[in-house]
């Protein structure tokens, strides 16, 4: 498989994924994964998440920015990473940007929640496996 075909179809994995695996450094040097629901992506450079300032996931990221992200598709046996780094951010235009109904289950104080935060992933590069081709690219 060529580059192009693989970054067509990781950009429609990545469309279609009510899930991604977001993969940091862990304070004892090991790596954590954890399920994220796929909120908001532009192309395959960045990647939109929200989770709880409180969480393991933003001390983690605040101590080493560097991440992966880890989409997949078992039907057809496809996978794609992404490489690069995350920016934990506190700002009102990004709590408004990902801000969805059904949020304040998770954040009681609505937007403004101090324990609300925004993570953007910005990838580096990619690697793509579908039908035993594995094709690696820059993003």
């Amino acid at each position: 498989m060529k580059k192009p075909e693989a970054i067509e179809k990781a950009l429609a994995l990545v469309g279609r994924s009510e899930i991604a695996m977001l993969g940091t450094n862990g304070d004892d040097g090991y790596p954590n994964i954890k399920g994220m629901i796929n909120v908001e992506h532009h192309g395959l450079k960045e990647v939109w998440f929200s989770t709880n300032t409180s969480s393991r996931r933003v001390a983690q990221l605040l101590q080493d920015s560097k991440a992966c992200v880890y989409y997949v598709d078992f039907d057809q046996w496809m996978g794609l990473m992404l490489v690069g780094s995350v920016e934990v951010l506190q700002d009102m235009e990004s709590k408004e940007r990902l801000w969805r109904e059904g949020f304040e289950k998770y954040y009681p104080q609505g937007v403004t929640d101090p324990d609300y935060s925004v993570l953007r992933f910005t990838a580096d590069w990619g690697n793509f496996y579908h039908a035993l081709s594995n094709v690696t690219f820059e993003v």
